[in-house]
């Protein structure tokens, strides 16, 4: 299965080319960035367009083998001298974005509401981009890098963005900068391949994550080994049935509360294409914690599961209400494996940090810590 490349990807190679042709004054026909998981991307250019104080180019979106309705896109960079630069100013970049980028209307997202849907790592990849090139060529000042997609208002209708809040186009994402294939039978391949790896090595306890913000956050918060870990992607159910079928004994689920909390009931392929309940099951955990009919009311209104912690957090029952979600997603675990393997949970959220753990997660976590160790003896 062939990877592709990000919208941030994309959006930061389009900026270093128009930047790289608008300070040193010659065409480009293809650019080269780093992207941050380490690999080099070597973008072809097109539609460029250049004039004294600014260019224009685009690197048309390679989604690889991955089912990516903005594969094909072109994503334009506009680099240009801001009217305010002076001398003495130093190197500085201001970014924002054009046609069919979406604006965010709604809180709790990447952005801030009002701000241009590029978040914030495709801002910092963008960033580092432009300033390489004014380095290059010792230019102080200021350049304006807009980010814009043509066609990007109607595809974003075929994605989870109008939910979200997100209006008048796509976003421009990417924590890693590239696109990991996730053809259905492909992912669940790899998924077992992985098992099938870990159960040969002697582990009898696994833990499992749906994406990079899990294992970013079993590294960084919980010091756990990322490689005693295995990636799912959305489909938790499919995994914990090779879990059982290996003869896993116990398994630790880790994951954000946007994807985890679709567990709680009972969701076990949390593609959003697939299911969405993530506010209902929400507002269901409030109602079961005792949380006063005004808040559910305002939890209904919410778009993003990070608004109505906020709301929840406002409650008092923040810490209530995550145990019972935490409490409901080992009881789909158990009903989904059985018996016979031990299950946990440890759900989490960006700005939040841990919401909430099942009273074995640790211990099942330390067990696989144990587990790797001996296989390095």
């Amino acid at each position: 299965m062939r990877n592709g490349y990000t919208t941030g990807s994309c959006a930061a190679a389009a900026a270093k080319a128009a930047a790289y042709m608008l300070l040193g004054g010659r065409e480009r026909t293809h650019i080269s960035i780093v992207t941050p998981k380490g690999i080099v991307y070597e973008a072809d250019l097109t539609d460029i367009v250049r004039h004294e104080n600014e260019v224009i180019c685009g690197v048309v979106k390679d989604a690889g083998d991955d089912p990516d309705v903005t594969g094909g896109l072109k994503i334009m960079a506009r680099v240009f001298y801001e009217a305010e630069e002076s001398a003495g100013k130093g190197r500085s970049v201001s970014i924002c974005g054009g046609e069919g980028v979406g604006i965010v209307t709604a809180p709790g997202l990447d952005q801030p509401v009002g701000n241009a849907a590029i978040n914030s790592v495709p801002r910092k990849m963008i960033e580092a981009a432009v300033l390489e090139v004014m380095d290059l060529f010792d230019h102080e000042g200021v350049l304006g890098v807009e980010i814009f997609v043509p066609g990007g208002e109607a595809v974003a209708e075929k994605t989870f963005n109008p939910r979200l809040g997100i209006k008048g186009g796509i976003s421009i994402l990417g924590t890693s900068g590239i696109v990991e294939p996730m053809s259905t039978q492909a992912v669940k391949d790899t998924i077992l391949t992985e098992l099938k790896q870990k159960a040969a090595l002697g582990y009898r306890a696994v833990a499992i994550a749906p994406g990079n913000y899990g294992l970013a956050f079993l590294k960084e918060q919980l010091h756990f080994d990322l490689d005693a870990a295995v990636k799912c992607s959305n489909f938790i159910g499919d995994t914990l049935d090779m879990i059982a079928e290996l003869g896993f004994k116990k398994v630790v689920l880790i994951g954000h509360i946007g994807k985890l909390i679709k567990v709680s009931g009972g969701i076990m392929n949390t593609h959003s294409k697939e299911a969405d309940a993530r506010i209902e099951l929400l507002m269901a955990a409030a109602v079961r914690a005792g949380v006063s009919i005004d808040y559910v009311n305002q939890i209904s209104e919410c778009l993003t599961t990070t608004e109505a912690l906020r709301i929840l957090e406002e409650a008092g029952a923040a810490e209530r209400v995550m145990q019972s979600v935490t409490d409901r997603i080992c009881y789909h675990l158990v009903k989904r494996t059985g018996e016979n393997v031990e299950s946990g949970c440890i759900v989490f959220a960006g700005e939040e940090g841990l919401l909430g753990k099942s009273e074995n997660a640790m211990e099942i976590l330390e067990e696989i810590r144990n587990e790797g160790t001996s296989q390095l003896q």
